[in-house]
C-alpha cells in the first residue's frame, strides 16, 4: 500500500507561510507609524521640550561633552546640542512634509490619473517619467534648486521624488484598468470617469499611507544631503543635513556634534522606511 502523496502546496519546514508573512509586515508598519507618531509629538512640542530656544549662543563652554547639564554636549559656538537637535528635527520633519504632498500629488496622483488619458498622452508621459526615474533624486533637486532658490529645496526634492511615485501609480492604476470587472463595468455602460474616481477612492484606502511614508523617507534622505552639501536649508533655519554639515570641522575632536543630529535623522527615515514596510531592495 503505498505512502499518501501530500500537496506539494503546504509550506516546508522553516519557511514563512503567507499569513506568517503578513502578520510580520503589520506589526513592521505598525512600529513605523507608532515611531512617526512619537517623533511628531516631540516636534510639535520642539519648543517646550528643549531647553534652550534655537540657534542660542555660549550656554555652555564650546565643544562640552555630554554631561547632566548638557546631555548631548555642546558645540563650536557653546550651543546646546539637544536643544538644536529638537529644533532641526523639527524643521527637517516639516520641509519633509511639505516634500511629502508635493510627491504624492505630482507624483502618486499624477500618475494614476495619466494612465486614463486619452489618445496615448498617458504612455508618454509614463515614458518621460520612467527616464527622469533613472536619474538620482539628489542630482534631479540639486538642478530644480540651482535653477530656482534654495528656499525652493522641500519643493525640489519632492518633484525629484515624484518621477518614481508616477510610474508605479501609473502602473496600477493601467494594471486596474485592464481587469475584468473593470472590463465589464465599461461593457455595462459604466463611464470612464466613474470607474476612476471609484478607483482613487480605493486608491486612496488601501495604499496612501503607504505611499505616504515611502515617499516620506525618499524626502527626507534628499533634503538632509542638500543641506549638507550647502544647496538646502538657509541659517539660521537649521535642519538636521546643515547641522551635520556644521560639525565636519569638529567632528573628529567632538563626536557628538554630528552623532546626535545624525542618529535623530536615523529614527526619522527608519521609522518612515518601516511605515511603509518596504521590501529588500525596494527604492523609496
Amino acid at each position: 500500500m503505498s505512502a499518501p502523496a501530500y500537496s506539494s502546496s503546504h509550506p516546508a519546514d522553516g519557511e514563512a507561510t503567507p499569513a506568517a508573512g503578513a502578520g510580520l509586515r503589520a506589526a513592521i508598519r505598525t512600529a513605523g507609524f507608532v515611531g512617526l507618531a512619537l517623533i511628531a509629538v516631540l516636534v510639535g512640542m520642539s519648543d517646550v521640550v528643549a531647553p534652550y530656544a534655537a540657534d542660542a549662543l555660549h550656554v555652555g563652554a564650546a565643544l562640552a561633552p555630554p554631561s547632566a547639564l548638557h546631555p548631548f554636549g555642546t558645540d563650536l559656538l557653546g550651543r546646546d546640542i539637544l536643544s538644536e537637535t529638537l529644533h532641526g528635527l523639527a524643521i527637517t520633519v516639516d520641509y519633509a512634509v511639505l516634500a511629502m504632498l508635493v510627491t504624492l500629488l505630482a507624483g502618486g496622483f499624477a500618475g494614476f490619473v495619466s494612465a486614463r488619458l486619452p489618445w496615448g498622452s498617458g504612455v508618454i508621459l509614463r515614458w518621460i517619467g520612467g527616464i527622469l526615474g533613472a536619474v538620482p533624486a539628489l542630482l534631479l533637486a540639486i538642478l530644480f534648486i540651482g535653477i530656482t532658490t534654495r528656499d525652493l529645496a522641500p519643493l525640489a526634492a519632492g518633484l525629484a521624488a515624484a518621477p518614481l511615485a508616477f510610474v508605479r501609480a501609473y502602473d496600477r492604476a493601467g494594471a486596474l484598468a485592464r481587469s475584468r470587472h473593470a472590463e465589464y463595468a465599461r461593457a455595462t455602460g459604466i463611464l470612464s470617469a466613474t470607474l476612476l474616481r471609484r478607483d482613487l477612492v480605493y486608491e486612496f484606502r488601501d495604499t496612501f499611507l503607504a505611499n505616504a511614508a515611502r515617499a516620506l523617507a525618499a524626502v527626507t534622505i534628499t533634503l538632509a544631503t542638500v543641506s549638507f552639501l550647502g544647496f538646502g536649508a538657509v541659517p539660521p533655519h537649521r535642519d538636521l543635513g546643515l547641522m551635520i554639515a556644521a560639525a565636519r570641522a569638529s567632528y573628529l575632536e567632538a563626536w557628538w556634534t554630528a552623532a546626535f543630529p545624525a542618529l535623530a535623522l536615523l529614527l526619522l527615515i527608519l521609522f518612515a522606511r518601516l511605515a511603509a514596510a518596504l521590501e529588500e531592495g525596494e527604492r523609496p
